[in-house]
């Protein structure tokens, strides 16, 4: 993607990863904002099932139908974002995360909080695709250590997230709903004045851009890896909370730690293994594990035992940190496309994984949709070891 790694006039190798314009600054912090949203409604499931008198399936929908517009949509963002711009995508994109959010905190159904969650992933596919094609471009560090910033930002978000989420659910369901308002509000701001303009880019990418990119193997190959992984990623997202037992406050913790051994797994984890040990390797062994955290998961809700499911809520952070980082670097190697229709292509797939498993396992007993989330993440594994060859031209050092 040479239009986009221009933007920060040129790469420094051997650049600190701290040592990133201020471009870069301003998307990580909106990032942060952005992935607080996810935290935030986490520790309000239960909350808002019982008093909206409302199944626990019905709430897991609220994953669904967010998840499944933001897989959707993310066919349209190169398209958007090669017409307006980066500037002008994250911020269209943000305010339809503000208009959204605020929409879903003043419902008083949960049919109408569904409904607004689509907008909202709608906003979100546009702010996350470009978002980190534009961290990647404005870096000058490298793909590797932009990478591991845009995953610090996500990791930082989804753990301060339920902390704030817990405090304000504790009021009221809504205040979480407002709460990412506000602060994406603030992050809209903080993006208009210090994100510079930048032109668009000369080549317009047409619609069906994204989905041919997925004929390169490698790319294939990764999406559908992520589409498997994702499916357990959303089962523990949708249903962890109710087997916990716990009050708003008692989820913000536990999300509150399991956010932060994503950070900094991401972070200072991921770099090191993968400078020891092969792409595939790594991969299999993270979703692997994190198979069994989720069988974990299932005994644990199964025997009734709250503190088993804390435990393995926390200690998946760690497996899901690692394989975050290492997907998402292979994902901007995979294919010889501009990076935002990469990215377009490898989100749409894997979003669409996120959006099935809260449908399918809202049908489930919670011990058999943990079950089943864990035998679909070692499909993952399957798919991976079998097409691994389509991944061993893939450069992870990011340079």
């Amino acid at each position: 993607m040479e239009s986009e790694s221009n933007l920060a006039g040129g790469r420094q190798k051997g650049a600190s990863l701290l040592s990133q314009p201020k471009a870069v600054w301003a998307v990580a912090f909106a990032c942060v904002i952005s992935f607080m949203g996810l935290g935030l409604v986490d520790p309000i499931l239960p909350a808002i099932a019982k008093q909206l008198h409302a199944t626990d399936s019905q709430v897991s929908l609220l994953f669904t139908s967010y998840n499944l517009v933001t897989g959707i949509a993310m066919l349209i963002t190169g398209f958007i974002s090669s017409r307006l711009g980066v500037k002008w995508t994250l911020l269209t994109g943000m305010v339809l995360i503000i208009a959204f959010a605020a929409l879903g905190g003043s419902s008083s159904t949960v049919g109408q909080i569904v409904g607004y969650r689509a907008g909202w992933g709608l906003g979100n596919a546009l702010f996350i695709a470009t978002a980190l094609s534009a961290i990647v471009g404005f870096s000058t560090s490298g793909t590797a250590k932009a990478i591991i910033l845009y995953e610090a930002a996500l990791g930082l978000g989804i753990s301060v997230g339920p902390l704030l989420g817990g405090e304000l659910g504790s009021i009221s369901w809504k205040g979480p709903f407002f709460g990412v308002s506000v602060l994406m509000l603030l992050g809209f701001i903080f993006i208009t004045f210090v994100l510079p303009s930048t032109p668009k880019p000369k080549k317009k990418v047409s619609l069906a851009d994204p989905i041919k990119a997925l004929s390169y193997p490698a790319l294939l190959t990764l999406a559908v890896v992520a589409f498997l992984y994702n499916y357990g990623f959303f089962t523990l997202m949708a249903f962890s909370p109710y087997v916990m037992h716990l009050d708003e406050h008692g989820l913000g913790y536990v999300f509150f730690g399991w956010g932060i051994m994503l950070a900094f797994t991401s972070v200072f984890v991921a770099p090191r293994l993968q400078r020891r040990f092969s792409l595939v390797k790594l991969i299999s062994w993270m979703l692997t594990l994190f198979a069994l955290d989720l069988g974990v998961m299932a005994l644990g809700a199964v025997n009734g035992s709250s503190t088993t499911v804390i435990i393995s809520v926390i200690v998946a952070g760690i497996f899901l940190g690692i394989n975050n980082t290492l997907i998402t670097t292979a994902v901007m190697q995979s294919a010889p496309v501009e990076r935002s229709t990469a990215s377009a292509s490898y989100s749409f797939v894997r979003f669409l994984g996120g959006g099935l498993s809260p449908w399918l396992g809202g049908m489930l007993s919670k011990p058999a949709a943990f079950t089943v989330g864990a035998l679909v993440v070692l499909l993952g594994v399957a798919v991976l070891i079998i097409r691994r060859k389509h991944l061993a031209n893939i450069n992870m050092d990011g340079h």
